[in-house]
């Protein structure tokens, strides 16, 4: 009899436990891609047979005509935002619904991180303090050391003899990133120190800044663009190896930049140069740093439908959803011919064609990224001195076209990021 009753019962939780949670999606009326058990849509990274960026354009192009579907995250699932309009009302229209950012650790287990500005729950005293960072007068001061080092980058490289210098672009820019985020880091600190008295320090919101808070801060300062920064200039960098048009007219606004100002470059003046505005939000815009990003819902919310095949998606407290940047950037519908790396896309006659909250390569909302500018200044200072003074090329071991590495949750490509830098004769 027991026999009996465990083999009717053994069906029961095994559908419990392992098909009820990737069904999910199904059960509310949303469609969903085909998942797994256990390990819901990412079996295609766990069995290398895809890349995190092409599985979110992947599913991205498989309901790109929905405002959303679902996939699993393992077992949890994820709504995929598809639509712009819909990634405005959630993020900035709706915001504090969608506060916070999906935690990736125990806050007990791992104080220190779980406490930096992007783990840490609503909007709290911690991003006011930050934001005095990174001012537009903070990175003025800042600057300067930003080009400083950029400078010292290509001064290296001219000093070495051989007129074609092969290098893989992955190492070296993260070690100028690294170089770069030390001694902004270093600026850092003072900001958090004047509000340390021999103690503790009391915020107008009773809120205590301990040593823990900022530790915190300054590890993500320093980690936050370590990836980020290095592997978009890597994408970057080839693309104008293998854009020379683009490349040249770049080069063209540098020397023309470079003569105005006397051969310094200045933070305005830097700011004033269209052309590298352009080439750099097509940078963001073909090769995005970051392929989505998260929202956790912190107050029930109801997307009520808006089309006739849609019914009300009713979320919950916990519930996450991701908007797709690699697949947004990707869709003809918004950027036509999307593989093709043309800047003009960015132009002052094209920018105003760009469907809004389509592009948002620093986030959106009151959840942006902080560090912008930062980045911003780090990418186009090292771009600057670099094109003054070479000539970026292929080289027989450039890879072309990318091919994303297979099994990774990270866009790094297959072979690394090869290029040459040739010398120009000044």
């Amino acid at each position: 009899m027991l026999t009996y009753l465990l083999l009717g019962v053994a069906p029961v939780g095994l559908w419990y436990v392992f098909i009820r949670p990737v069904i999910y999606f199904e059960r509310m009326g949303v469609k969903q891609l085909r998942p797994w058990p256990i390990l819901g849509n990412l079996y295609v990274i766990v069995f290398r047979i895809s890349n995190i960026c092409d599985f979110i354009k992947y599913a991205y192009d498989s309901f790109s005509k929905s405002r959303y579907e679902g996939v699993y995250q393992f077992n949890r699932p994820v709504l995929i935002l598809n639509n712009p309009e819909l990634i405005k009302e959630l993020t900035t229209k709706d915001f504090d619904h969608f506060t916070d950012h999906k935690a990736f650790n125990n806050p007990e287990a791992d104080p220190l991180w779980s406490n930096n500005l992007f783990s840490l729950k609503g909007l709290k005293q911690m991003r006011a303090t930050l934001n005095g960072s990174f001012t537009i007068s903070k990175m003025k001061h800042m600057f300067a050391l930003i080009n400083e080092t950029a400078q010292n980058f290509s001064r290296h490289f001219m000093k070495k003899e051989e007129n074609l210098i092969q290098l893989e672009r992955k190492d070296i820019f993260t070690r100028i990133h690294i170089s770069v985020d030390i001694k902004f880091t270093l600026l850092l600190l003072p900001l958090f120190f004047k509000y340390v008295p021999p103690d503790k320090v009391k915020f107008k919101q009773a809120r205590y800044l301990r040593n823990d808070d900022i530790s915190s801060q300054t590890l993500l300062s320093f980690f936050a663009g370590f990836e980020t920064v290095s592997t978009a200039f890597c994408h970057g960098a080839h693309e104008l190896a293998m854009n020379k048009d683009v490349q040249d007219k770049l080069r063209e606004e540098i020397r023309e930049t470079d003569k105005l100002n006397n051969g310094k470059l200045t933070y305005d003046a830097l700011l004033k140069m269209k052309y590298m505005d352009m080439v750099f939000c097509e940078i963001l815009r073909k090769w995005p740093p970051v392929f989505s990003m998260d929202r956790v819902c912190t107050k029930p919310y109801t997307i009520e439908p808006k089309y006739p095949d849609e019914k009300p998606v009713h979320l919950k407290v916990g519930d996450v959803f991701w908007f797709p940047m690699f697949g947004l950037y990707r869709d003809p519908k918004y950027f036509p011919k999307p593989e093709v790396f043309d800047p003009e896309r960015f132009s002052d006659e094209n920018r105003d064609q760009i469907t809004p909250y389509s592009y948002i390569p620093f986030g959106v909302g009151p959840r942006n990224c902080i560090g912008s500018r930062f980045a911003i200044l780090e990418s186009k200072a090292l771009i600057y001195n670099l094109l003054l003074n070479f000539e970026i090329v292929p080289t027989k071991k450039t890879a072309n076209p990318l091919k994303f590495s297979q099994g990774s949750f990270q866009n790094t490509v297959e072979g690394g990021f090869w290029l040459g830098l040739k010398h120009i004769k000044q």
